[in-house]
């Protein structure tokens, strides 16, 4: 039986086409990204995040990673900006006032993951959502930072985590949510959970489920089919729905499905 609060769409037959037809037309236009990611280890994800939000049609996009990448990158990454590192060159609790005054410029940012385990980065990025008012999406081991304390986050506005399966199942027993997520749950019962679990919490989400693509933000749930299933999925989708969001910020449920297409 098909719910009032659920939709569905294919990849490549957007289910709203108007956002489709109305996106911007130049860069002035197009929003503004800040992504942030990396360690000494390396800064894939924030520099898959950069290609993803260009293609995606972001107007402008920068890069922030930690001053220790700073002599292996060098101009590898145009867009790329630094902030203080740790010894073993995570991000420091020295880089909020460059992450705070870089979200200010910012029309959204994008947490896009390789932040390596640190404490030091745990209590940067809890500091930041604490302090950061606008459009913030976390995805790859960002969402980790915050599944142990993940209350901030979820009472927060324009909040949105791109995770997987596993860390949604996390955080559904975190906050001790009346439903389990199972790896084994069939596609009507995880549409319920969503919905219910994003009536009760801000914060909106995208996971992927059974060769399908969720999105739920405020109790409304959209499913995109994949043709075929992807291992590889969540700092392409994430930047993409961070893009679509900022160009259509009063519909973020439409905006996000999209995005998918």
């Amino acid at each position: 039986m098909q719910k009032d609060y659920w939709v569905k769409q294919t990849v490549g037959t957007p289910l709203y086409p108007d956002l489709v037809w109305s996106r911007p037309e130049n860069k002035r236009q197009a929003g503004k990204l800040l992504i942030v990611g990396g360690n000494a280890q390396g800064f894939a994800a924030a520099g898959e995040a950069y290609a993803e939000a260009v293609r995606a049609g972001i107007g402008t996009a920068r890069v922030l990673l930690p001053d220790s990448l700073q002599k292996t990158v060098g101009r590898v990454l145009e867009a790329g900006e630094y902030a203080p590192s740790t010894p073993s060159g995570s991000f420091s609790r020295k880089a909020l006032a460059e992450l705070l005054g870089m979200a200010a410029w910012a029309d959204g940012v994008l947490l896009a993951g390789d932040f390596g385990r640190n404490a030091e980065t745990a209590i940067l990025l809890e500091q930041f959502a604490q302090k950061y008012y606008g459009k913030l999406t976390i995805t790859k081991d960002g969402g980790d930072y915050f599944i142990n304390s993940p209350e901030v986050l979820l009472a927060r506005d324009d909040t949105l985590f791109v995770i997987s399966i596993a860390q949604l199942q996390k955080l559904v027993t975190k906050v001790h949510f009346s439903t389990a997520i199972t790896f084994d749950m069939d596609l009507l019962r995880l549409v319920d959970v969503l919905h219910e679990f994003t009536l009760k919490h801000q914060a909106g989400i995208i996971v992927k489920h059974l060769q399908t693509i969720f999105v739920a933000v405020h109790g409304e749930v959209s499913s995109t089919s994949l043709s075929q299933d992807l291992d590889i999925w969540r700092v392409k989708t994430a930047a993409h729905a961070s893009v679509w969001w900022l160009q259509n910020p009063s519909k973020p449920f439409e905006a996000l499905t999209t995005s998918l297409t």
